[in-house]
């Protein structure tokens, strides 16, 4: 049984206890603000492995405090997962541009919750960096090092474009990627690269793949993932 610590950021009090109860079932070790200058606070005195954030928070909103957390070193790699009521594209795009891990909408399902947690907290933050020179999913073969992919055994010719984003999504499984984290991994390429381009190789990369391709999973008004 796990004894990660969870820091819960959460203004209303009966949902921060549900959240700490059922955390605290599933074996974790967990600390409850409810403000966001607290979150701060805590997250750079207690050095928490994962923080559940809800955003509407009473002083610094719970944007201002993954902006925040990001930019210190001493926290800019604990996983963040946001869980708020706002659940328009704009606010999930919002808080995945600034770091957050994952975004989960209220109402929510306590078992969900933890499902994605753990998650979360298995694939560790997508910004640490991962020096793995082969990556392997769904019989798909990456060699970083020789610039090669092949899928069940046999080569797979890809464009420099299409390799970058199957390398990007394939270690990190599960996570979301925007269209604009995907742009900032093609810069460097030879032409400028829009959000219309990134869905143009997609649909390159999943024909490519063919039956594979389906574990590319579109997030509408979001971005893309790969399903583990």
């Amino acid at each position: 049984m796990t004894k990660e610590h969870i820091l819960v950021v959460e203004d209303e009090e009966d949902i921060r206890e549900l959240i700490a109860y059922n955390l605290e079932r599933e074996g974790y070790r967990v600390t409850q603000v409810e403000s966001g200058e607290e979150a701060i606070s805590q997250a750079l005195e207690a050095e928490p492995q994962l923080i559940l954030l809800d955003l509407m928070l009473p002083g610094l909103s719970g944007l201002d405090v993954c902006r925040e957390l990001r930019a210190r070193p001493e926290t800019a790699d604990i996983p963040i997962v946001i869980l708020s009521a706002r659940g328009e594209e704009s606010d999930v795009v919002t808080g995945l541009e600034l770091g957050a891990d994952d975004y989960m909408t209220k109402p929510f399902s306590p078992r969900e919750l933890v499902a994605r947690l753990r998650a979360v907290s298995r694939r560790g933050r997508h910004g640490v960096s991962d020096d793995r020179e082969i990556v392997s999913i769904h019989d798909v073969r990456i060699d970083k090092a020789r610039h090669e992919v092949s899928l069940g055994g046999k080569p797979l010719k890809l464009t420099l474009s299409e390799f970058l984003i199957l390398e990007l999504l394939a270690r990190h499984p599960d996570r979301v990627f925007t269209r604009n984290r995907i742009i900032e991994a093609l810069r460097g390429d030879d032409y400028p690269v829009t959000d219309r381009s990134v869905d143009v190789h997609m649909v390159g990369l999943r024909k490519k793949l063919g039956p594979a391709g389906r574990h590319i999973e579109t997030v509408r008004g979001v971005g893309y993932r790969m399903k583990r």
